[in-house]
């Protein structure tokens, strides 16, 4: 038997990210468990990639990873285009009206997974006080009074270097959307079809993304051109998220053919596109756990929630999932006085998940409210809508308020996703 503090089941951004939080505020020893390899960057973009926002960025400042991001490659954006296709409405952001807070600065980054994945998994190999298990997979979990008891899925044969069970007083599951820790504790699930599938691919566009984050709302559904790295400015990863029917349809066609549809639902605004990737497609679905903390076991990230990709807002919510599990557990220790402690107090867990999954139920209605307001198309509905953006467009202190809750410019952040005020 090895004996953790914490265990925590998934190696991705949220599960890393929570490992490094914890290191960075305790002395805790930390197990991450998870079979998914890391690989190295190719020279290819890859497809899948997050948009990060202010408050995760400062998050990966202050655990030192940013560096090592910036030295791999990300793509800033200083401004947001957001436009009806068949309607009157656009809304342009930009970083301008933040005002005197954020000059000369971005509203966002898009970053590649694995670039964000292997700076974060980097870091956490150098650090003394957290061991991976990447071996096998978990085969089963118990609690016992005061510590949770897992097993892998090979029997212990010491001679053939089998990995024995562990134990640790806290479980985290950062396992993502089918996370096998959320079946061991068998939480309910709250569940929604979006009846969107999301086809992700890699772009080329004739004049340039312009640091410019793209969104078109479609009949069908949103599709946006994200920015990404230069050498050249005109490379973009897109979100389309549409329809099953319609998904099936596009990601039949040729290269050729899915690039025109593209230019054409783009107005040609980043002028003629070329399909540079393959197409990937995966169903859309919202879901909440019912519960976010049950005993000795804490889920986060897409383990306890997902939501629609429209705004980019998932990883970021995950992100502060892990930023603010830490604090609760640092907070903890220090009440306590030592880590010697039960790291599971009822209290402090439940104020936790109650933060967080009030934080998520938010997130998903407001995903929900936008989609609903550009799905319907009836042309009185669309006109009024239309008027609607349009005054929007035009009200400063309107649109900075937006602007500032999708950067996550909060003043409840955990403390590690706080921008220092010079």
């Amino acid at each position: 038997m090895q004996k953790f503090d914490v265990l925590i089941v998934g190696a991705g951004m949220v599960g890393l990210t929570l490992a490094l939080a914890l290191r960075k505020t305790t002395d805790l020893k930390i197990a991450i468990a998870d079979t998914l390899p890391v690989n190295a960057l190719t020279p290819e973009p890859e497809v899948r990639v997050s948009a990060i926002n202010i408050a995760s960025q400062t998050l990966f400042d202050n655990l030192e990873v940013w560096p090592d991001i910036q030295s791999n490659r990300l793509q800033p954006y200083q401004k947001m285009h957001i436009w009806d296709k068949d309607g009157l409405g656009k809304l342009d952001f930009s970083v301008d009206d933040l005002g005197s807070f954020l000059h000369n600065e971005n509203l966002g980054w898009i970053i590649e997974n694995k670039v964000i994945r292997n700076a974060l998994w980097q870091k956490a190999q150098a650090d003394e006080g957290i061991r991976f298990f990447t071996d096998h997979k978990l085969a089963s979990m118990a609690e016992g009074d005061s510590e949770v008891f897992v097993s892998f899925d090979a029997p212990i044969e010491a001679s053939q270097g089998r990995q024995a069970p562990l134990i640790a007083k806290l479980v985290v599951g950062a396992d993502g959307a089918n996370s096998w820790v959320r079946k061991q504790i068998d939480s309910p699930m709250i569940t929604r079809d979006y009846d969107h599938h999301a086809i992700v691919a890699t772009i080329k566009c004739s004049q340039g993304h312009e640091n410019t984050a793209w969104q078109v709302f479609l009949p069908t559904g949103p599709l946006a051109f994200l920015p990404l790295f230069p050498p050249n400015n005109d490379t973009c990863s897109i979100v389309y998220s549409t329809s099953p029917e319609e998904a099936k349809r596009l990601t039949a066609l040729t290269a050729i053919d899915f690039a025109k549809e593209l230019t054409a639902a783009s107005d040609g605004k980043l002028g003629t596109i070329e399909l540079v990737s393959e197409r990937f497609t995966h169903p859309l679905t919202m879901r909440l756990a019912q519960d976010f903390v049950k005993g000795r076991t804490v889920l986060i990230g897409d383990a306890a929630h997902t939501i629609h990709p429209l705004a980019g807002q998932g990883v970021n919510l995950g992100l502060l999932d892990a930023a603010a599990l830490a604090q609760s557990i640092t907070s903890l220790i220090t009440e306590q006085g030592s880590i010697d402690k039960n790291l599971a107090s009822p209290r402090v867990l439940k104020a936790f998940s109650r933060a967080r999954k009030s934080e998520a139920t938010e997130m998903i209605a407001a995903m929900e409210a936008i989609k609903q307001t550009f799905s319907v198309q009836q042309p009185g509905v669309k006109l009024l809508r239309g008027i609607g953006i349009s005054l929007l467009d035009k009200l400063k202190p309107a649109k900075k308020i937006l602007i500032e809750q999708a950067l996550g410019l909060k003043s409840n952040l955990p403390e590690l996703a706080q921008r220092k005020l010079n």
